[in-house]
């Protein structure tokens, strides 16, 4: 078994970031460890307690978050008064910094999954001093070629499910920017359009990225289901709040940046987001980083073979070995 046992936060609480948000964090592991922090996927999926079991509890002090709108923090994205506008990516990384000081941690690993990736990597390319290393997987980097091919190229690999997918925008947005055209969808005052469209959307990351019955079952939740559909679309129908950054984005645009901080990244041989060969690109324009594949795995960081390199990687860290082998 490559998971570390499971273990309970010691500590815990919900930080005031400003623009009426509380933020819900929590630690684990041992309270001298080398920090760590979590970013979940999404956006707006929420921690779990799955991922603090890639860690080395004696090792590391495990630092986990719920982003802006999601899980336990407040006001909940599933609520339609909240307001979405205080929710961006800049916000999100301020936030990691104000957390960062509260909890006196001057430098951390940042552990990223799919979106928690993509804010990871463009965290460390905005604020290099304070990430020691990065461990994701499930790897993206934001750009409006990933959202197209998420949206729209996978259409060709399951035209049933896109069908249906694009049936539930109006017909003159089909062939537009789909995640904005749903955003809207999410943000109409009428319920009765808003929760298909919340459905709509979670049918079709539910028939095009496998994932453990833990994961499908959460879209169950209604809740869970509008919160993680409108804060997607939210980010996903504005460029992840990114800027623009030409044809490969700003986060494989300003790759250069996170020269001399060590990286490993954890990838799925299966992962669709592997077309691109975005990846690749990453790995080559960030010498200090390592690419491990596991073969047979999609965009599921559970994955056995996925489990195994991530605590591979953080016990490595953990040790301060950081020389690419």
């Amino acid at each position: 078994m490559p998971l570390y046992p499971e273990i309970e936060p010691y500590d815990n609480g919900m930080l005031d970031v400003g623009d009426g948000n509380h933020i819900h964090w929590e630690t684990c592991g041992n309270p001298d460890g080398k920090p760590a922090v979590v970013l979940h996927g999404g956006p707006g999926s929420g921690c779990t307690p799955y991922t603090r079991r890639l860690f080395d509890p004696a090792a590391y002090r495990i630092v986990q978050l719920d982003q802006r709108g999601s899980g336990r923090s407040t006001p909940h994205a599933s609520r339609h008064d909240t307001d979405m506008s205080a929710n961006t990516t800049a916000h999100l990384m301020a936030d990691l910094e104000l957390l960062r000081r509260q909890l006196g941690i001057e430098r951390w690993l940042v552990w990223g999954v799919s979106w928690g990736s993509v804010l990871a990597l463009r965290y460390a390319e905005t604020h290099p001093g304070v990430v020691s290393e990065l461990v994701l997987t499930g790897v993206a980097t934001g750009s409006d070629a990933e959202v197209e091919l998420l949206t729209r190229g996978l259409g060709r690999v399951f035209p049933d499910a896109f069908e249906r997918f694009r049936s539930q925008v109006p017909a003159g947005e089909r062939d537009g920017n789909l995640a904005a055209a749903y955003s809207r969808l999410l943000e109409s005052p009428d319920p009765e359009v808003r929760q298909p469209a919340a459905r709509a959307w979670t049918d079709w990351e539910t028939a095009t990225i496998p994932a453990p019955p833990r994961s499908v079952a959460r879209y169950e939740d209604p809740v869970f289901r509008m919160g993680f559909a409108r804060t997607v679309t939210h980010y996903w129908g504005n460029g992840h709040f990114l800027g623009e950054g030409g044809d490969d984005g700003v986060v494989l645009r300003d790759a250069h940046l996170l020269k001399g901080i060590p990286g490993t990244l954890v990838q799925g041989s299966l992962d669709f987001g592997n077309l691109l060969g975005i990846v690749w690109r990453l790995h080559h324009a960030w010498p200090d980083c390592e690419l491990v594949t596991v073969g047979g795995a999609g965009h599921n960081g559970g994955a056995p073979g996925m489990a195994r390199a991530l605590v591979a990687a953080t016990d490595r860290y953990a040790r301060d070995d950081h020389k690419l082998r």
